[in-house]
């Protein structure tokens, strides 16, 4: 089988998050979608329908037996099961919105299974995730048999749901599961005095550094290093915030970086449901949440000491530094802060990127400088 997962027009939804990334590779839980349908239909090779300018790095593999699903859908066992057996020309219907389609599409057929999540704006990555990261974790760890944990770590709750991948290290941390699970990737490290209550999920080769506290449901992706106070975020991956600071209910893409004693507010003084920057009606817009920290897309870095007003929304390869709040709503390659805020030239902001992925071994892809290029337009 051939899956492509359909953006369905909604890449903007997402942004900044998808200025750099189909939908379908966004993270939430523990996986990516797109790695989250690997898992429940493996036989089948996966692709997307995306933003032309996305398609170098992410392109569109279109082959016989191809079935289009839609990128927002999570997908469950049954649903997963329907999708196997659907027929030619047939699309799956949940309500009015398709869930996937073969051929022309022309007969529609209703899911009878379990409804499955549906991501509809950016912050349901983070207000989903606890359902989301529990199906996960029994999805990655059924029938499997954990790395032992150790026995300076204490365990509140169920130590069943504390699941160790091959070479992963916890030494001298309290880890509770009353309020969900707690899966730890491959080869990645807990460093002593951490407190943990999950949902939560650390990435394969990802660090949490000494004294970090945690509270679901918190994913931080692969090779990530972490530290402070986090609550109720996603970290997509290779993004640092290795100091003490606070955030919450927040979204958090690749190589980014928060220098020591940042903070983001995520909540009004006057406890009202907040406003944020929408990149599909390009002006702020209501959210209907109480609990919004920053969304902060790929490749931009903040100062020591940074403070973000709640739902703050930081476009690609930012630099913000000094006193004061920023704006709520800072552009792709802004550079400075509160008292001034200029362009990142993009050389700069390539030169940028490749000395911080250079440390992990890694450069930007032509599909990487072909995204650049695009956002920099």
């Amino acid at each position: 089988m051939n899956i492509i997962l359909h953006d369905n027009g909604l890449h903007l939804r997402f942004a900044p998050l998808t200025l750099t990334r189909p939908v379908g590779d966004l993270r939430m839980g523990i996986l990516t979608n797109a790695e989250r349908w690997a898992k429940w239909i493996p036989e089948a090779t996966i692709s997307f329908h995306t933003e032309s300018y996305l398609a170098k790095k992410f392109p569109r593999v279109d082959a016989p037996d191809t079935v289009e699903i839609n990128a927002t859908v999570i997908p469950n066992e049954e649903l997963a099961a329907a999708i196997v057996c659907l027929g030619e020309d047939q699309q799956l219907m949940m309500g009015e919105n398709w869930l996937a389609r073969r051929g022309k599409a022309s007969e529609k057929v209703q899911f009878t299974g379990q409804d499955p999540i549906v991501i509809n704006q950016r912050w349901d990555l983070y207000v989903l995730n606890d359902e989301v990261l529990v199906a996960d974790f029994f999805l990655l760890t059924g029938g499997r048999q954990s790395q032992p944990l150790s026995e300076t770590n204490t365990v509140i709750g169920n130590e069943a749901l504390v699941f160790l991948e091959e070479g992963a290290q916890v030494e001298a941390s309290v880890l509770n599961t009353t309020s969900g699970p707690i899966y730890i990737g491959a080869d990645a490290e807990i460093m002593e005095g951490c407190l943990v209550r999950g949902p939560f999920s650390l990435g394969e080769h990802a660090v949490l550094k000494m004294g970090a506290k945690i509270y679901g449901a918190t994913t931080i992706g692969p090779y990530c290093k972490v530290g402070g106070e986090v609550t109720n975020s996603v970290f997509q991956a290779y993004s640092n915030k290795g100091h003490d600071g606070f955030l919450g209910n927040s979204l958090v893409g690749e190589w980014c970086n928060f220098g020591a004693d940042s903070n983001t507010s995520n909540l009004k003084n006057n406890y009202s449901t907040v406003r944020s920057y929408s990149y599909e009606t390009q002006t702020e817009a209501e959210t209907g949440q109480q609990f919004m920290g920053i969304t902060m897309g790929d490749h931009s870095k903040c100062g020591i000491n940074t403070m973000f007003s709640t739902a703050t929304v930081v476009g690609v390869s930012c630099n913000i530094y000094g006193g004061g709040f920023p704006a709520k709503f800072l552009p792709s390659f802004s550079w400075g802060g509160a008292d001034e805020l200029v362009s990142f030239k993009l050389d700069k902001a390539i030169e940028a990127a490749n000395q911080m992925m250079g440390r992990r071994g890694l450069q930007l892809t032509e599909g990487d400088l072909a995204i650049f290029e695009e956002l920099a337009k």
